[in-house]
């Protein structure tokens, strides 16, 4: 399977994100989709050739590995990597669409296409949330197909066409285990990820709005801890002194 367009997609997201963001797309290219690709791909290449039953009834082997793989680990794996990924693209997407704009109307629209405020603040909001949830979703998915994140050496089948109760041994399963604890792993970081850069942004913006409302009452160009730090003045001083608002706007027109 090729992961090319799946590297393009983390290499274009990564443009657009912020430093949080950059450490995510980092761990899914190297810890995620690299170790599927160089490792774990080929320890569950012949799982079901390699999935031996002590009986040669025809068929047996089949229902049976059916019936305890419903879905192969590797392939849930895969669909895991492709889909958390898929929401980086509305952010991609939505870059596009103001480069476009900037385009037809042929006129800056923006500061920077890419710099992450107004709709595409929601939209990169949007496409955190989505990751976090799928991550969570798949994570109860692998724990509920395959009974938690074990493997089992030894299971055994009653599934007809088998006559009887028989014993199936499943192949590499402590190797198994040990990716499937590191997927687990590497998911629930990602999720961490996720869930920082969701609170960083929304922090971010909350401060901006705060500061955009109250820098208004603060005459003059001045830098971010300063203009916090005189509104604070400005909102002490002027209640409780009444007629000094002219006072406090020449001290900070001084400034």
């Amino acid at each position: 399977m090729s992961w090319g367009f799946l590297r393009d997609l983390l290499s274009g997201v990564n443009k657009y994100s912020t430093g949080i963001g950059r450490i995510w797309v980092a761990v899914v290219f190297i810890f995620r989709l690299l170790v599927y690709i160089v490792a774990a791909e080929n320890i569950w290449k012949y799982e079901h050739d390699e999935f031996e039953c002590n009986i040669k009834q025809p068929g047996c082997e089949n229902v049976c590995f059916d019936h305890f793989f419903p879905v192969s680990q590797i392939s849930l794996w895969a669909l895991q990597l492709i889909m958390v990924s898929t929401p980086s693209l509305l952010v991609v997407f939505h870059v596009a669409y103001r480069e476009k704009r900037e385009k037809h109307r042929n006129q800056k629209l923006y500061k920077s296409p890419g710099e992450i405020d107004g709709g595409l603040l929601c939209t990169y909001l949007i496409s955190l949330i989505l990751k976090m949830g799928l991550e969570i979703v798949f994570l109860v998915l692998f724990y509920k197909l395959y009974n938690g994140f074990k493997v089992p050496r030894l299971v055994k089948c009653d599934i007809r066409p088998c006559p009887n109760t028989v014993d199936c041994f499943i192949s590499k399963p402590t190797e198994k285990m040990i990716f499937l604890y590191f997927l687990v792993a590497t998911s629930c970081l990602c999720i961490v990820l996720n869930l920082s850069e969701l609170s960083y942004l929304i922090f971010k913006y909350s401060i901006k709005r705060y500061l955009k409302r109250y820098i208004k009452k603060c005459p003059g160009s001045l830098d971010f801890s300063s203009a916090l730090w005189l509104c604070h003045l400005r909102e002490k001083i002027i209640p409780s002194s009444p007629g000094s608002e002219k006072n406090v706007d020449r001290t900070i027109w001084q400034l």
